[in-house]
C-alpha cells in the first residue's frame, strides 16, 4: 500500500485530495500544512509519494522537494500549483519533482501523473510545458530565497531557514537581482509578482 503526503496550506485542498485519492484506491495518507510540518510527517512517516503545493506559509515547496531528493531519489513528487506552468514547471523539474501539475486540472489527471511517478520514480512529465523560453529562469533555491524575500526575512532568518551561509544566501539574492533586471530587493520582489514568479 503506497503512503502518501499531501502537504497544502488550504485544508479544503488538503481535504479535497485526500478524499479524492481514496476514492482512487489509496488509503494511507498524511497531510501537512507547513514546510516545518512536512519536515517532521516526512521523517515519522516515510512516504513513498509526495503531493506539494509551491506555496507555502514558511517558504516555498521546492525546499521540501529538493530536501527530500537528497533523502531519497525513489519517492514520486508531484508539484501541485496555481503558479503559472510555463515558468514553474521548468523549475518543478530541476528542484527534483517528478511531475508539475495545475490545480485546476481533473482530479484523473492527478491521479494518473501520481501512479506514473510512483512507477517511473526517475522521469519527469508535465502537460503545461510550453516552448517558453528559460533565459534568465529562476533555480528552485532562487525561488526559496526569493519566497522569504518577499515575507520580508533578512539574510540571517533566510540562512537558518533554508539551512545555507549567508555567503550562499547572497549569491542567490545577487543572481535573483541580475535576472530579474531589479536594483533591489523591494524591486525584485514586485517584479517578480509582475512576473507570476509570486502569488
Amino acid at each position: 500500500m503506497t503512503r502518501i503526503l499531501v502537504i497544502d496550506d488550504h485544508d479544503v485542498v488538503r481535504k479535497g485530495l485526500i478524499t479524492s485519492l481514496k476514492a482512487h484506491g489509496f488509503e494511507d495518507i498524511e497531510s501537512a500544512e507547513s514546510i516545518k510540518g512536512a519536515r517532521s510527517k516526512i521523517a515519522t512517516f516515510n512516504p513513498q509519494a509526495i503531493i506539494v503545493d509551491i506555496n507555502l506559509p514558511d517558504g516555498s515547496g521546492f525546499d521540501v522537494v529538493q530536501w527530500v531528493r537528497k533523502l531519497s531519489k525513489e519517492i514520486a513528487i508531484l508539484v501541485l500549483s496555481l503558479n503559472p506552468a510555463d515558468q514553474f514547471a521548468a523549475i518543478a523539474k530541476a528542484a527534483g519533482a517528478n511531475a508539475y501539475l495545475s490545480k485546476s486540472q481533473g482530479i484523473d489527471e492527478i491521479i494518473a501523473s501520481l501512479r506514473f511517478a510512483i512507477s517511473h520514480p526517475h522521469t519527469f512529465t508535465s502537460s503545461l510545458i510550453t516552448n517558453h523560453s528559460q533565459n534568465g529562469q529562476l533555480t528552485p533555491r532562487e525561488i526559496d530565497v526569493l519566497t522569504l524575500l518577499a515575507s520580508g526575512e533578512n539574510n540571517s532568518d533566510i540562512s537558518s531557514t533554508l539551512y545555507i551561509s549567508l555567503s550562499t544566501v547572497k549569491s542567490h539574492i545577487s543572481s535573483i537581482l541580475r535576472k530579474l533586471d531589479a536594483n533591489n530587493r523591494t524591486a525584485a520582489v514586485k517584479v517578480a509578482r509582475e512576473k507570476g514568479l509570486l502569488l
